[in-house]
């Protein structure tokens, strides 16, 4: 018995140590070894998860699709010629070899490193890189790009941390492949009159390996708290920071697939602290000096801790978060204006159900002038001088007309706490009818028709021009027109006028540039038909969101989005022989895209769906979130 026994403890034993051996191996999460002087932190803590979750998202498989086959097939072919070639051919390696590596977490992070605003010391970079079991694959693809930097004539140094081999390789903008340079911004070199050009800083590349760890940096301070917590060092980490352990609580619960984190209260203050430049006098700016200070201070940034974000996936869908902790003591500037008042910003009737955007905010809007025009005045009180001057000179002229006119009375002073705005499909598949897709703009106010006739006066005064037809009666309703502005290019077709339609109903007023939606919204008001409320799953969209009682709610119509522009796509590819669209981007990029290879979108509609997002404020903090529930049908 006693032998069986002893048989039994070494194989629980054997058993035990086989389990206990790789949780003592396995690597510590990015806030296990991070300083807790970190700026910014971007992480995907289990990159094996993230790749499954996507492959099987929706995007990925509407680019897989078969029926995306043209398109995907030129694009990647141009992809691989223009971008993955070069840079293989450049470095001399395969880059298949570094893609599967990621199975652990994949870290970015920005550390203060000791960095005060000036002087030399510049903020840490690292990154960090768990490979898992391929931990021999990652030695090896080390080995070999580490040769192919000593074959270039590279000076490569090599020191050891805590028992941690780096190598240190020096880098300047000419170690840039130059497959890789044609995607960067070109830099012109900028020299100011009567100083002389500082010479380009060296900059160095740290690289090592720890097990399974990839660890790189830009100096080996930097990769030194990451090492000493590897190696058991008790200094402080960003676990132990009580800004973020208390957003880590908050936010990044559930195991998102990545995250990030912004040590606002930190940053800021740094920037906050740097001195003013001194005065150039051989080459004086008209400008008054930039101050950081001032600048943070005036936008409300000062009173910012920390943002934060994560991203999760589930059978049901895709959910984003974002948080601002900022208290309300010190909420100012435009951090005050994005906070939103606790109340239903749920679609109202008149909001039809075909609409395929929408949005709702409650604020104070009265409150929310006092606090831009107090943020304005902080910032420059020559421009809050010249926007009072504009204010005073609009009532000096609409008061030649009416001598009770006051615009901050007439407009500012009827705004309520109702902010609503919706969008309808474009009627026709013109490129025309797709730019100019019908949307409407409504805001509550105390005395509607006060404030209609008081934007008809500013808008008149904008625009410089007449008013458009005489007011129209429509459903025992007023409908006004004011003629705007139109572009005239020389040689081409004189455009068609275009008029800005007001009206008011049910307390609010009602602003569009297309009469239809406007004369949609008084009938809806009076025989509300279908409400986007009562669309099938909305409200669990919501409820997996928090619902929309907290003063900030939408919605799109993802698939009738994307019905329009995959018709806008495939139309303006097709004429004036381009993509206006697209005009920003290089033209390299635009060859690789050939729209007119794209599907009919009916056999990729299926992808596609629909998005809320909502909007709430706490005394700590404003925090946003969006969900996109999975499309029925994918598995």
């Amino acid at each position: 018995m006693i032998k069986h026994f002893r048989a039994l403890f070494v194989a629980t034993l054997a058993v035990v140590f086989s389990l206990v051996a790789p949780l003592r191996a396995a690597i510590p999460p990015a806030e296990n070894l991070l300083p807790a002087d970190t700026l910014l932190v971007v992480a995907a803590p289990d990159c094996a998860a993230l790749r499954t979750a996507l492959k099987r998202s929706p995007q990925a498989l509407c680019w897989n699709d078969p029926a995306m086959k043209a398109f995907h097939d030129k694009f990647m072919g141009k992809f691989s010629e223009a971008i993955v070639a070069p840079v293989e051919k450049d470095l001399g390696l395969n880059l298949d070899d570094f893609t599967s590596l990621p199975q652990g977490q994949f870290t970015f992070a920005l550390t203060q490193n000791g960095w005060t605003g000036s002087g030399d010391q510049a903020p840490g970079i690292v990154l960090l890189l768990d490979a898992w079991d391929k931990s021999s694959v990652l030695k090896t693809n080390l080995a070999a790009l580490q040769k192919k930097w000593a074959d270039s004539g590279k000076t490569i140094r090599t020191e050891t941390l805590r028992t941690v081999k780096f190598s240190i390789v020096p880098l300047s903008s000419n170690d840039v492949p130059a497959s890789v340079a044609q995607l960067l911004p070109k830099h012109q070199p900028v020299s100011e009159l009567g100083k002389t050009p500082e010479p380009e800083k060296p900059v160095e590349m740290v690289v090592g390996q720890f097990d399974s760890l990839l660890i790189v940096g830009n100096s080996l301070k930097a990769v030194e708290p990451v090492v000493a917590h590897l190696t058991g060092g008790s200094a402080p980490a960003l676990a132990d920071n009580a800004v973020f352990a208390a957003d880590k609580l908050a936010q990044f619960r559930g195991a998102p697939l990545y995250y990030g984190w912004f040590n606002a209260k930190t940053l800021f203050g740094v920037l906050a602290a740097i001195p003013q430049p001194e005065p150039n006098p051989d080459a004086p700016s008209p400008m008054p000096a930039f101050s950081w200070n001032k600048a943070l201070l005036a936008s409300g940034a000062m009173g910012l801790r920390s943002a934060s974000f994560a991203c999760r996936d589930s059978h049901d869908g895709s959910e984003a978060d974002f948080y601002f902790a900022a208290p309300e003591a010190v909420r100012t500037g435009l951090i005050k204006l994005l906070a939103a008042s606790t109340k239903d910003a749920g679609a109202p009737l008149f909001v039809p159900a075909d609409a395929v955007k929408f949005w709702r905010w409650r604020s104070d809007g009265q409150k929310d002038w006092t606090a831009l025009e107090t943020m304005i005045g902080n910032i420059s009180p020559t421009i809050l001088s010249s926007l009072n001057a504009a204010i005073a000179m609009a009532n000096a002229n609409a008061q030649m007309k009416d001598p009770s006119f006051d615009f901050r009375k007439n407009l500012i002073g009827n705004l309520g706490d109702d902010f609503v705005g919706y969008q309808r499909a474009a009627a026709g598949t013109s490129i025309a009818d797709l730019d100019n897709a019908p949307s409407i703009f409504l805001f509550a106010a105390a005395n509607p028709d006060q404030a209609l006739q008081a934007m008809r006066t500013v808008a008149g005064m904008l625009y410089g021009r007449q008013e458009g037809a005489d007011p129209r009666d429509f459903l025992g309703k007023k409908i006004y027109s004011i003629t705007m502005p139109v572009m005239r290019v020389p040689g081409a077709t004189t455009p068609a006028p275009r008029y800005l339609y007001l009206t008011t109903s049910s307390g609010y007023v009602a602003v569009s540039t297309d009469s239809s939606i406007l004369e949609n919204y008084l009938r809806s008001t009076g025989n509300p038909g279908k409400p986007l409320r009562e669309t099938a799953g909305l409200a669990d969209a919501a409820q997996h969101i928090g619902g929309a009682g907290g003063g900030l709610f939408g919605y799109q119509n993802q698939r009738e989005l994307m019905r329009s522009a995959f018709t806008l796509l495939k139309n303006q590819s097709t004429s004036n022989g381009g993509l206006d669209s697209m005009a920003a981007l290089p033209k390299s990029f635009r060859d690789w895209m050939d729209f007119t290879l794209l599907p009919n979108y009916d056999a990729v509609s299926k992808y596609f769906f629909f998005s809320v997002f909502n909007g709430s404020t706490t005394a700590d903090g404003i925090s946003f979130k969006a969900f996109a529930p999975r499309p029925p049908g994918l598995n």
